[in-house]
């Protein structure tokens, strides 16, 4: 077994770990420490899959495992306690199935004139618009999944905060989510020789992009001025993402995993 196949293999181990006692006992105090472990792991298989050779490499797999890593590390950053804990097993269990995911779609193609710094900054943008995005709406189904509990007669599950403190983390995170989207997006259309080489294309990765920056932003809009909650703010959030989601995520796995290109 090579040692980068016995790391990844370990890493998804500490983060399967991790998720499984965040699930059963919330405060255990063995997560403390083997989250960072983890998280700190799965950085450095990040950093060997898209720098490793010199230049700036990405594909499906290390695409996907870097959203998680950075959704995964927000959520311990947010809290280091139980109110979140289900919350951070779902992730931490996710973020374990994208290390295992990057040693079996490993596949990856030099990204041009990667060299620039300005490229890399449009790059590291995105990313953090991703993973805030996905924080969003991760919030959004957890929330749509306590709000069918509650009109059931339900009690809400054992470490989920209560929906009102769940709605206000979930502005938060939109609300700087779009901030970055704004920045990849516009940086995307209007500085898209300069970043790529290319003139701007508007393709479905484009066009996608575009609309889910639109369903962020209008739903931004109408919490402002119509006070938007609930149901319809959650439905807005889900769709932005799936958008989202397709655009780049879903665009890379049609090519590299389907089509093979």
């Amino acid at each position: 077994m090579s040692p980068l196949l016995l790391a990844t293999l370990c890493v998804g181990a500490l983060y399967g770990w991790v998720a499984w006692r965040l699930h059963r006992a919330p405060g255990d105090a063995s997560v403390r420490w083997l989250l960072p472990l983890a998280l700190a792991g799965h950085g450095a298989l990040l950093y060997h899959a898209v720098l490793g050779q010199g230049d700036l490499r990405l594909g499906f797999g290390s695409s996907v495992s870097t959203v998680l890593w950075l959704t995964a590390l927000a959520y311990w950053l947010a809290s280091r306690g139980a109110p979140l804990a289900r919350l951070q097993a779902w992730v931490s269990g996710l973020a374990a199935m994208s290390v295992l995911g990057m040693a079996v779609f490993s596949a990856s193609h030099t990204i041009p004139n990667s060299q620039a710094l300005a490229l890399r900054a449009h790059l590291v943008v995105a990313f953090l618009a991703y993973g805030l995005l996905a924080v969003a709406a991760l919030h959004a189904v957890l929330m749509t999944m306590l709000e069918k509990q509650l009109h059931r007669g339900g009690l809400p599950q054992s470490g989920a905060p209560p929906l009102l403190t769940l709605e206000a983390m979930l502005f938060r995170t939109i609300g700087a989510g779009f901030v970055l989207l704004t920045l990849t997006v516009f940086s995307g259309v209007f500085f898209s020789e300069a970043l790529f080489g290319t003139p701007l294309q508007f393709n479905h990765k484009t066009v996608l992009a575009m609309l889910s920056w639109l369903v962020f932003g209008g739903l931004l809009a109408g919490r402002h001025f119509r006070g938007w909650r609930g149901r319809t703010a959650l439905v807005w959030t889900i769709t932005g993402f799936s958008l989202l989601l397709l655009a780049y995520l879903g665009t890379q796995f049609v090519l590299e995993v389907l089509l093979g290109r």
